[in-house]
């Protein structure tokens, strides 16, 4: 009876630590998902206010030059 409660604590014990492994791993990516939603915030901004670097965007009815 005694080694069933010892193995029934244990049990637990790795539940728990597991748990905690989930809740940063849980944490971690809320971060990097809330970076990745202000970076995605920012660009759409850029772009509707038409302050985007690099290549520019051409008008949405011109033909490119090679037609």
């Amino acid at each position: 009876m005694e080694k069933r409660f010892i193995d029934i604590e244990t049990k637990i014990l790795q539940q728990e630590v597991l748990l905690e492994e989930l809740h940063q791993v849980m944490y971690q990516q809320q971060k990097k998902i809330d970076q990745l939603e202000a970076i995605l915030s920012s660009l759409v901004k850029r772009i509707r206010e038409g302050n985007v670097t690099g290549e520019e965007i051409g008008p949405a009815g011109e033909k490119p030059p090679h037609y």
